[in-house]
């Protein structure tokens, strides 16, 4: 049997602050992120789309998130889809699609820099849900 590949690769602005959340078994972070693209339409006006994706982000990586990002700091992000299912309070189902994240760059200049940014993004990665994070010594800050 042929297994598939489930991979994403996004790059785009949060929408929100992220949504943190520690629980007993490990730490959660949400993140909504709006990826825009922009073109011309056929009487030369500019047109333009935005699409919201739902990122989560497990273990010490969502720390990181909380601490370094902001709504509108730009990313980096890289995962996999994943859809749930779940019955709400009246009994109907209720699905929900986001990207398990497992790796991130930020893309914001530093602070102090001249520089574009593009170049100047720290770079984190680990497992998804319920799996670790990078290690502290691994944390490029």
């Amino acid at each position: 049997m042929a297994e598939g590949l489930n991979k994403v690769m996004l790059i785009g602005h949060l929408g929100a602050d992220p949504v943190f959340k520690s629980t007993s078994a490990n730490d959660v972070c949400e993140l909504r992120l709006a990826t825009s693209e922009s073109w011309r339409g056929a009487n030369g006006d500019r047109q333009e789309h935005t699409e919201w994706h739902r990122i989560v982000v497990w273990g010490k990586q969502a720390s990181v998130l909380k601490e370094y990002t902001r709504k509108g700091s730009k990313l980096y992000v890289e995962g996999k889809i994943k859809t749930r299912k779940w019955t709400d309070q009246e009994g109907k189902d209720r699905y929900t699609t986001e990207i398990l994240a497992n790796k991130f760059i930020f893309l914001d200049p530093k602070k102090g820099s001249d520089n574009s940014g593009y170049g100047s993004g720290h770079e984190a990665q680990g497992g998804y849900g319920g799996g670790a994070g990078p290690e502290e010594d691994e944390i490029p800050f």
